[in-house]
């Protein structure tokens, strides 16, 4: 199956890195992908998170091409991740986007884990070529990280910066980011989401509230579901195999809504 590196410029002028993972024509029989999807990445993750891998190879076998990007200052893209926010997030999927559109296809199905998911929801309308729309274990409002982010440092709110753990690894963050957060109205995002929206979470996800996951179901506005998606972590690790029923779903799902694309 062709995975091949990718480079694209960013609104502020950054190089970002992604990976394009193109269906085998041996394996699917097909000599062009039925759908183009971009996928973006959970907080302070990247594309090669070992649970964005393996849904993005998996849907790659059932002939969903797909594009999976470093936000701007994570994995191997370009720039400051301190100066980054929820805004800079929807300006990078922009260029994504972009860069699909004029390479292969513009992307029909959007995808996103997390907090990526709350930015592919409120990219959905910048995106034409969106059909459709699938969000991991996302949330409903990006308020309650920037609460936790302070409350990890209680230094980023009263002297403007402070450096954070997460996954094993440290970030500055400033409080510009905070305020992005803080202010950014996803729920009115959410609400103005009209194509279909599959929505998977779980339960027994300890990062995010599976709550976030029904006021999703209950706001957005077009064609939705909702799956549960039993005993699943929020990256999948405990459960890695899920992977693989999530890039099923989605194309299983994806195909009702996107035939009339391909």
């Amino acid at each position: 199956m062709p995975s091949s590196r990718i480079n694209f410029m960013s609104a502020a002028e950054k190089q970002l890195a992604g990976i394009m993972e193109l269906p085998s024509p041996a394996a699917t029989g097909k000599q062009h992908p039925d759908t183009f999807a971009l996928f973006a990445h959970c907080f302070t993750c990247t594309k090669d998170l070992k649970a964005i891998v393996r849904i993005s190879r998996g849907l790659a076998k059932r002939n969903i091409a797909v594009l999976r990007f470093d936000f701007t200052g994570l994995g191997d893209s370009q720039g400051n991740f301190a100066d980054t926010n929820i805004e800079s997030n929807l300006s990078d999927i922009k260029s994504a986007s972009r860069w699909l559109a004029e390479h292969y296809q513009a992307p029909s199905l959007l995808i996103g884990h997390s907090l990526g998911g709350a930015a592919m929801m409120a990219s959905v309308e910048s995106i034409p070529s969106c059909r459709a729309l699938a969000t991991l274990a996302s949330p409903s409002c990006t308020r309650h990280l920037a609460e936790f982010l302070g409350s990890q440092n209680p230094e980023i709110n009263s002297t403007g910066s402070g450096t954070v753990t997460i996954g094993g690894r440290t970030h500055t963050i400033k409080k510009q980011m905070l305020d992005s957060l803080r202010n950014f109205d996803l729920e009115e995002r959410i609400q103005r989401i009209n194509v279909p929206h599959l929505i998977l979470h779980s339960p027994a996800d300890e990062t995010l509230d599976f709550q976030h996951a029904v006021e999703i179901f209950e706001n957005t506005a077009g064609a939705k579901s909702l799956i549960t998606l039993v005993d699943s972590d929020h990256l999948f690790v405990n459960r890695p195999n899920d992977t693989t029923y999530v890039a099923d779903l989605i194309a299983t799902w994806g195909n009702r809504f996107l035939a009339e694309t391909s």
